[in-house]
């Protein structure tokens, strides 16, 4: 009978496990449709080809290196070293679910990682570098930083870091390294003018962007609970709660600021107001209370609204706002476990401990992840160039990169004439309050 139980619970982990994996590879499409929404009608095929690469290229580099660098047997705290192509002995894991469950729900995360950042480089990279750095990214430098957190041998684990499903190891490896492609690759034709202004680069289709939002809120569901590992967890359920609810606050939170702010609620940072709020509360969801979750997503709420800013003022050019939601709401969610933790948090009587732990490993992997990135790109900048000619990114991607338009029928989309006002900074059709990309301020407005 004990066995049979045994057996039982096992099939019941496993099956919860391959839905979550499930849910959270269904993500991809969410980030599919946000970031085509986000981008030029002229680039949505190209970008939707990215994040597909994500997954095939992706999923590839997970299988072949990446598993092995973050749950492989290790003896220094730094990365796996057996393993690879998901082969050998994992038993030194303790899992309860096969091995193969386990991977597959690891591979959806580390697809996740290099996604973020085809939204940060969108309508000016080359596309033959990008798979080249979806390889690496998911292959190595997630994996390393997963290692460090999430294995039971990762030097970061073994300090007592909590990070539950991801703010540092997934959102802020990926903002980070989003910063760091951005830097190396440069702006948009036409979104700086010389004489400092910003200019508004409005996406083409934001109902389709706020759809990619809410599918993401949905694979959210997968993402948190089923990090538990364990359908018979009873504490999926209140997970599943503080995720929601962060998102229902830095959704609110972010569409009543920009109202205050700039006069009128801005429909794209409603929709990464409420993204902001799930990767804040991913590291923490199964350590606060409710009240923390709403706390937690309504700051993220408010800063992905200034970081958007912020970023475009240093002209880091961020189509999709993927710097300030994955890179500085997640920074944020995993400080908040050291200050909203029920254990160990500042604000619940554990003092600074915990924050410590918290910020010391978040600073470790997103150097990691900036470092290895921003190398990345500089050394393909150097040798086969990372981003398309002028003409080019002003035709749009879809047909300079793939030969083939997104929209056939009735727009002009691929035609040069045009396009030649980007040239100068005044895109045809720009409208103001269409924040991606290029959050539309009103001391930005070309009038």
């Amino acid at each position: 009978m004990e066995v049979n139980l045994q057996t039982l619970a096992a099939g019941i982990d496993t099956v919860w496990v391959l839905l979550a994996a499930a849910l959270v590879f269904f993500m991809e499409a969410g980030f599919a449709a946000l970031e085509a929404g986000f981008v030029r009608a002229k680039n949505s095929l190209n970008i939707i080809m990215k994040v597909l690469m994500d997954c095939t290229v992706g999923m590839l580099g997970y299988w072949a290196l990446g598993f092995a660098l973050m749950y492989g047997v290790d003896k220094l705290g730094l990365f796996g070293t057996s393993g690879f192509f998901t082969e050998g002995n994992f038993d030194h894991l303790g899992l309860k679910i096969p091995t193969y469950a386990f991977w597959i729900f690891q591979a959806a995360f580390a697809v996740a990682v290099a996604t973020i950042v085809s939204g940060a480089v969108a309508e000016r990279m080359k596309f033959g570098p990008y798979i080249i750095f979806s390889f690496l990214a998911t292959a190595l430098i997630y994996p390393v930083a997963g290692h460090w957190i999430w294995s039971s041998n990762g030097w970061l684990y073994q300090l007592g870091m909590k990070d539950f499903a991801g703010s540092a190891a997934v959102h802020a490896v990926g903002g980070w390294a989003s910063l760091a492609a951005v830097l190396v690759l440069g702006p948009r034709t036409g979104k700086y003018s010389k004489d400092g202004t910003i200019n508004v680069l409005p996406g083409h289709n934001i109902p389709l962007a706020a759809l990619g939002a809410f599918i993401l809120w949905f694979g959210w569901f997968g993402f948190n609970p089923g990090s538990s590992l364990s359908g018979l967890d009873a504490n999926i359920a209140r997970i599943a709660v503080t995720t929601n609810l962060a998102a229902a606050a830095g959704g609110t939170v972010g569409t009543i600021f920009t109202m205050i702010r700039y006069g009128k609620p801005d429909p794209s940072m409603a929709i990464n107001g409420a993204l902001a709020g799930l990767v804040a509360i991913t590291a923490g969801t199964a350590y606060v209370s409710t009240f923390g979750a709403v706390i937690i997503g309504a700051v993220a709420g408010v800063l992905v609204v200034l970081a958007v800013e912020a970023f475009d003022k240093m002209r880091a050019d961020d189509p999709v706002g993927a710097i300030a939601v994955h890179g500085v709401c997640g920074s944020f969610g995993t400080l908040a476990v050291g200050l909203f933790a029920q254990e160990g948090g500042l604000f619940y009587g554990g003092g600074f401990h915990l924050l410590g732990i918290q910020a010391l490993g978040l600073a470790a992997v997103s150097l990691w992840s900036f470092v290895t990135t921003f190398g990345v790109f500089y050394v393909l900048k150097q040798t086969v160039g990372i981003r398309v000619s002028v003409a080019e990114e002003l035709e749009g991607l879809d047909v300079s990169e793939h030969g083939m338009p997104a929209y056939s029928g009735g727009g002009q989309h691929g035609t040069l004439k045009s396009l030649l006002p980007e040239l100068h900074g005044h895109p045809a059709g720009a409208e103001p309050g269409l924040a991606m990309g290029g959050l539309a301020l009103p001391e930005q407005q070309n009038n």
